[in-house]
């Protein structure tokens, strides 16, 4: 965000994070460092009332993730994040602010996460099964745009049904393109943010290398 401000770009940063995200230094010091040197990002917060299976009412005590922005100076809303014209809306206004102000913007969407947090969570051991079913039955993001398409325009079950298929094929195809590159190097630990290398992180190169070296397997 801060190289786009330095060459003059018109353009925004995005960084995404989950509210157990908001519970780390890192979130601090990020919104701290966009406000402080008016950077144009975009902070999308997913509010999805869990952190893996830690709950928002033991996260935090006050009003949710958007009411931390004044602290730092910053612009703010929260939206329905189980809306998609809602949020769709918000990052358009939040876009032009960021550039017409070449400032950040926090965005908290409120959500619900209706499956597992991984393949390793079994979230019913914190929360109750009729509680994911309250919420898939009232704020299911697909289900109320699949319902606003079937009220107000004249799309078929079958064109709906055509549309999930191609979806999902294309989520599949990625996934499959995406397995099949090589790894990164290794060196992309050290990178991806400095471009002349501090003697610290060349010091924790030559380490790691020699390392590798020591050990291959």
């Amino acid at each position: 965000a801060y190289r786009l401000k330095l060459e003059g770009k018109k353009a925004v940063a995005v960084c995404f994070f989950g509210d157990g995200c908001a519970s780390t230094t890192d979130f601090h010091s990020g919104l701290n460092f966009a406000a402080t040197l008016k950077a144009p990002v975009i902070f999308f917060c997913r509010n999805n009332g869990y952190a893996i299976s830690t709950s928002v009412a033991e996260q935090y005590s006050g009003d949710g993730i958007v009411s931390r922005a004044p602290g730092y100076g910053m612009a703010a809303i929260r939206v329905d994040g189980t809306d998609v014209f809602a949020v769709s809306a918000a990052v358009r206004e939040a876009r032009k602010y960021a550039i017409e102000h070449s400032a950040p913007v926090l965005i908290e969407a409120m959500s619900y996460r209706l499956g597992h947090h991984s393949t390793s969570d079994d979230s019913l051991r914190y929360r109750s099964a009729k509680e994911v079913q309250r919420f898939t039955d009232e704020s299911d993001p697909l289900s109320r745009f699949q319902q606003f398409l079937q009220r107000h325009t004249d799309i078929s079950d079958n064109e709906l049904n055509k549309i999930e298929e191609t979806e999902k094929s294309g989520v599949i195809d990625a996934m499959r393109k995406a397995e099949k590159k090589s790894p990164p190097s290794m060196d992309a630990l050290f990178t991806d943010v400095y471009h002349n290398l501090p003697p610290s992180l060349l010091e924790q190169q030559a380490q790691l290398k020699a390392h590798l070296e020591k050990y291959p397997e």
